[in-house]
Formats: C-alpha cells, sequence, structure tokens
C-alpha cells in the first residue's frame, strides 16, 4: 500500500477519532450544564468535510502519486498543522468540540495557541483543506473547499463568538 493511500486513510480515521473525543466532550459539558448554539449551520460543516474527503477521492482516483519534493514540502506543512491541531485540542481539552457549546460561568480557555488568537482551530482547517488536496493532485478539490471553509467560518465565527460573550460574561 502507498503512502498517499497510508495517509488518507490516517487523516479520516483521525476524524473519526476526533468526533467521538467531541461526543465523550458533549455529554460531559451538557451533564455540567453547557448549552449548544449555532446548531442550524453545523450540517453543513459536517457535510462540506464529508464532500471533502469524497472530492478528493475522486480527482485523485488514477493520479500517479509519487513523493516528489513538493510532496516532501506539502507533507512537512501537513505535520505543522497536525502538531498545531493536537495543541488546539488538548490546550481546550473536554472543552474542545465540532459544535459550538459553551458552558456559563466557566473560565474562557486563554491558554496555548487560544493565547494568540480565538479560533486557531480554524486555521488549522482552512489550511488542511489547501494542503491535503494539493498532496494528491486534487487541485480542484485545493481551491474548492478552502471557499466552503470560508463561508461556513463567516457563518460560524459570529454565532460563536455571541455565544462566548454572552456565556463568559465579567
Amino acid at each position: 500500500m502507498n503512502l498517499f493511500y497510508i495517509l488518507f486513510f490516517f487523516i479520516i480515521i483521525q476524524r473519526v477519532i476526533e468526533v467521538m473525543i467531541a461526543k465523550r466532550n458533549e455529554r460531559w459539558m451538557k451533564q455540567q450544564g453547557a448549552i449548544e448554539v449555532g446548531e442550524d449551520h453545523y450540517k453543513w460543516i459536517v457535510l462540506v468535510h464529508v464532500l471533502f474527503f469524497l472530492s478528493i477521492a475522486l480527482e485523485a482516483y488514477n493520479e500517479t502519486l509519487e513523493l516528489t519534493m513538493w510532496h516532501g514540502f506539502l507533507f512537512g506543512i501537513f505535520l505543522v498543522t497536525q502538531g498545531f491541531r493536537i495543541w488546539c485540542l488538548t490546550s481546550l481539552g473536554r472543552y474542545w468540540n465540532t459544535k459550538i457549546i459553551v458552558l456559563p460561568g466557566a473560565n474562557l480557555i486563554a491558554k496555548g495557541p487560544y493565547r494568540f488568537f480565538k479560533h486557531p482551530n480554524y486555521l488549522v482547517v482552512g489550511v488542511e483543506f489547501i494542503v491535503i488536496p494539493l498532496l494528491y493532485n486534487a487541485y480542484f478539490t485545493a481551491v474548492l473547499f478552502p471557499i466552503f471553509h470560508l463561508l461556513l467560518m463567516k457563518i460560524r465565527i459570529p454565532h460563536e463568538e455571541k455565544a462566548l460573550m454572552e456565556a463568559y460574561k465579567s
């Protein structure tokens, strides 16, 4: 099995594990009295992520995938984004989720990358939506899905900001 297939399946397994972690965190937070907001757009985020992998699979189906210097550079960027992704998730701990779930009265997390800016994980996803398809010579996907991501973030971030401001008022 070639490196590119291994990487593709690794990323999918990683996403499945993240969804499982998010579900566990969601249960814990709701047991503590957390509330979910912005549910209406969440289905679109899920759809875009599923279509992202399908698009890569279809676009790269018959591509000759070789580990060139270009792919080595992209793979390096991918590894850095994975480190950054893990830093984001571990910094939020049990508060990390794929949904907007806030726990009124809790302290707003301001450690790790969240010391420097508010939504670092969305930056990671945006970079991945470019880098991962380019690893597979899926150029259409590398152009289209970052646009979808930006459009969704224009909806999601204001919902999240409003929920955080209301939940963490001093």
